[in-house]
């Protein structure tokens, strides 16, 4: 049986690829199956410090795969909080390269990453009204990107917008050129490489968590970490390596 999700490993970069284009690359249980133990693979990969996920054709991912739905009469995507939670709490970077549309449960995945490439062709849409159903399970990544405003226009709508739209609306990261894709992804995975791997991680939840937290009780718990990291292990080595003017030892060197 082919594999639904490819993974690859080169240059400290985990490549994830949903493989299933006759649907779209639509949420399968075995898609939701196999792309799970891919996510596991990659966070467990001692070499892996970016993790990139994308897909193969036209479209990055459809949303639910409606005809197994349908078929088995049980929710095909049970398994699909597990996925998102997955990529979200990911102590590596997640760049989305998005190869072309994504619609409903497929923006869950944008979402749920750290970035999102699409090349300016693609078009999104949140379909899941139309169809009588709710964008339920994505909602928990997605509007803790949108605005409130952009969220209840493109959910209760259901209407298509294109890339350029994805990124004033906090969906996207950026949208580019087609021919420009691969390099914009390669250009962002070559600058989280340049961070100290607990630096990022720790990086990845201040940037959600310090929104929450009171202006006094923030202060006084990022003065703590702040210390905590200048005296670590990994911030000792970027300094010294700062000072010395040459990279520090979590940086790949060539060749």
């Amino acid at each position: 049986m082919t594999d639904l999700v490819h993974k690859e490993l080169a240059g400290g970069v985990a490549t994830i690829t949903l493989d299933s284009p006759p649907n779209r690359n639509a949420l399968s249980s075995r898609l939701l199956a196999e792309l799970a133990d891919r996510l596991r693979w990659a966070l467990a990969e001692p070499e892996a410090r970016v993790i990139v996920l994308t897909a193969t054709g036209h479209v990055f991912c459809s949303g639910a795969d409606i005809k197994e739905q349908r078929a088995s009469g049980a929710p095909v995507t049970a398994s699909f909080p597990e996925v998102l939670e997955l990529i979200w709490e990911s102590p590596k970077p997640v760049i989305c390269r998005l190869n072309g549309t994504a619609r409903a449960g497929g923006l869950g995945l944008v979402a749920a990453c750290d970035f999102a490439i699409a090349p300016l062709t693609a078009s999104f849409a949140f379909t899941e009204v139309r169809l009588g159903v709710a964008p339920a399970m994505i909602a928990v990544p997605v509007l803790r990107r949108l605005s409130a405003r952009a969220a209840a226009e493109y959910f209760l709508t259901g209407e298509v917008f294109d890339a350029a739209r994805a990124v004033e609306i906090g969906l996207l990261s950026a949208a580019v050129p087609p021919e420009g894709l691969d390099a914009t992804v390669a250009r962002h995975a070559e600058m989280l490489m340049k961070g100290g791997p607990e630096a990022l991680a720790i990086t990845k939840r201040l940037v959600r968590e310090v929104p929450a937290m009171s202006f006094r009780g923030g202060l006084q718990r990022m003065t703590e970490l702040s210390a905590e990291r200048f005296t670590s292990a990994e911030g000792q080595e970027g300094i010294a390596a700062f000072m010395a003017k040459r990279p520090p030892a979590w940086v790949p060197q060539e060749g």
